[in-house]
């Protein structure tokens, strides 16, 4: 049997609810929210390929490290899916669709350091980042103060984890005066 590539999109059907919120407010958030969804379930299968993958001397703290941060991922994917139905639309999680729909590069396949890992997360957590602060933006705009706070909420959580993944990698000659 051959698998058939498949066109993916980014949102699947609607249903009534009755949530005061229109229905074109309503797909708008879930358009986001499906971008989230796809970056989510990417960025916890990357952590997953580092906590897999990395070697060194530091290999048991940073495996440990990807392995919290994958879970955390899965909660926060699942918290967006759940979001997305409740706003009366389908959330859309399979691998390839997250993959087609993914905002972040893939991961790197060749690295086993431990620093080399966390430079590749760095990254891609900054990516989310940024991702989920501008969605905290366009929700906040356009009257979903809810899915606002579940952005801001899981935004604190990565910035966390990015300064988690950054300190590893301060040097002295990185402070700025």
């Amino acid at each position: 049997m051959v698998a058939t590539p498949v066109k993916t999109k980014t949102t699947g059907q609607y249903y009534t609810t009755r949530i005061d919120l229109a229905l074109d407010i309503r797909k708008a958030m879930v358009e986001i929210l499906s971008q989230t969804l796809a970056a989510s379930l990417d960025l916890k299968t990357q952590v997953k390929q580092a906590h897999w993958n990395v070697k060194g001397l530091n290999f048991y703290q940073l495996h440990s490290l990807f392995d919290e941060m994958a879970t955390e991922l899965e909660d926060y994917g699942d918290m967006v899916a759940e979001r997305i139905t409740a706003l009366g639309g389908t959330a859309l999680g399979t691998a390839r669709i997250a993959a087609a729909n993914s905002i972040l590069p893939e991961y790197p396949a060749n690295i086993v350091d431990g620093s080399e890992h966390i430079v590749a997360l760095a990254e891609r957590y900054a990516l989310y980042a940024a991702h989920l602060r501008s969605a905290i933006d366009t929700t906040g705009n356009q009257g979903d103060a809810d899915t606002a706070d579940l952005y801001t909420e899981i935004s604190r959580d990565i910035d966390k984890r990015l300064w988690f993944l950054e300190a590893h990698l301060i040097k002295s000659e990185d402070v700025i005066e």
